[in-house]
């Protein structure tokens, strides 16, 4: 049964309490990994990277997002086209239809990440009145970075706290309202670029309930049986210290943080990966502005070989019976409360061809109308 609820009620509803249990609300995986995502179709005009994120025909003809025949999702950079000055590289960039509650747990297996200069790949979530919403960066990098960083961006009143028990280590700015967000780098080199692949890859684990927002990373040989063998529920009680810990006492999460919609996407150069000091700090070059841009991006493609994401899955474990879906009304965006199952992408009626969703695309484009940023804002895929 759908029910259209206006946006604040519906988050209010979705704040379900934190609890150590959580049900299978939905898999991502195998030949159906890409049903129930919708593709940007549009250039970089967010974080002003030099790529067009295609849409699903051309990701599907170009063989920038498919399935293989190990049935692993692959999402790569174009890296056969010879492309002209000034003109951008095809990529991807994909978005699920539903947002998923407070009280949920975002289970990320993947056998290889995308690196390289140039590089920027992110897989995050975000609610849909950014930043009111929230946004957790689960896996970012750029570069040659040799480890993963995790951020969280919020409205003023959030911020990461040194006290809070975790592994990794919180960055000099604590302010979640900042541009750069409140960022916690991991302290396991296995957690990105060349080390990552060659450990085989590992698993993120994301919960985010009203107890605070915590994010574990675990590398391929220490992926412990409570997520291996997970099942129709999985337990968080067992998985010890994590990486990244944003608690309540830190970080309101039902005041800051609504309903998540997941993203994957790769951009190459642009405000983090192409910034002249940050791109020399790992690729070398002239320290110019376009330097990411000409030793990369344009002519014939050199340094896109590892520059895809390889998955196993995408689960989603959640402590409340609802997903979120946004639809227009008006001109207003409304969530509209769908009973859930445990399903995988294949059970939807929805397509996930660009046109075959025209309710997550108004929704998507009356978002992006209503929070046009300066192009001096910082934001963060």
């Amino acid at each position: 049964m759908l029910t259209a609820a206006p946006l604040a009620a519906a988050i209010l509803a979705s704040a379900t309490g934190a609890t150590a249990t959580y049900s299978l609300m939905k898999e991502f995986s195998g030949d159906t990994f890409f049903d129930d995502w919708g593709f940007y179709g549009n250039y970089d005009n967010l974080t002003n990277g030099d790529v067009t994120f295609v849409t699903k025909a051309n990701a599907t003809s170009e063989k920038l997002a498919y399935v293989n025949d190990a049935g692993k999702a692959i999402i790569t950079v174009d890296n056969t086209t010879s492309v002209v000055y000034n003109y951008k590289r095809d990529s991807v960039r994909i978005a699920t239809v539903d947002y998923y509650p407070v009280g949920s747990v975002i289970v990320f297996d993947v056998t290889h990440l995308p690196y390289g200069c140039s590089v920027w790949p992110a897989f995050w979530t975000k609610g849909i009145n950014w930043p009111a919403g929230g946004e957790i960066d689960i896996v970012e990098g750029v570069n040659l970075m040799t480890a993963n960083q995790m951020a969280l961006h919020s409205d003023s009143g959030c911020s990461s706290s040194s006290s809070a028990t975790m592994s990794g280590t919180v960055g000099s700015v604590t302010d979640c309202s900042n541009a750069s967000g409140c960022i916690i780098e991991e302290s396991q080199s296995s957690s990105y670029g060349e080390a990552f692949a060659n450990a085989g890859g590992g698993v993120w684990a994301t919960e985010y309930s009203t107890d605070g927002i915590k994010i574990w990373f675990w590398s391929r040989d220490n992926v412990p049986t409570t997520i291996s063998a997970a099942g129709s529920s999985i337990d968080t009680s067992s998985w010890g210290t994590p990486s990244a810990n944003w608690p309540a006492s830190s970080c309101n999460v039902s005041e800051y943080f609504s309903g998540q919609q997941l993203i994957l996407d790769i951009t190459l150069c642009g405000d983090w990966a192409g910034s002249a000091s940050v791109y020399k700090a790992t690729c070398g070059g002239d320290g110019s502005a376009t330097a990411c841009y000409i030793n990369n991006v344009i002519n014939t493609p050199t340094n896109y070989t590892n520059a895809y994401f390889e998955i196993n899955y995408i689960k989603i474990f959640s402590s409340s019976e609802v997903v979120l879906t946004p639809t227009v009304s008006g001109s207003s965006t409304i969530l509209v409360t769908e009973s859930a199952t445990a399903t995988s992408s294949s059970s939807s009626a929805l397509s996930n061809d660009d046109s075959a969703a025209p309710s997550y695309a108004r929704a998507y484009a009356a978002f992006i109308e209503a929070t046009i940023l300066s192009g001096a804002s910082w934001l963060l895929l």
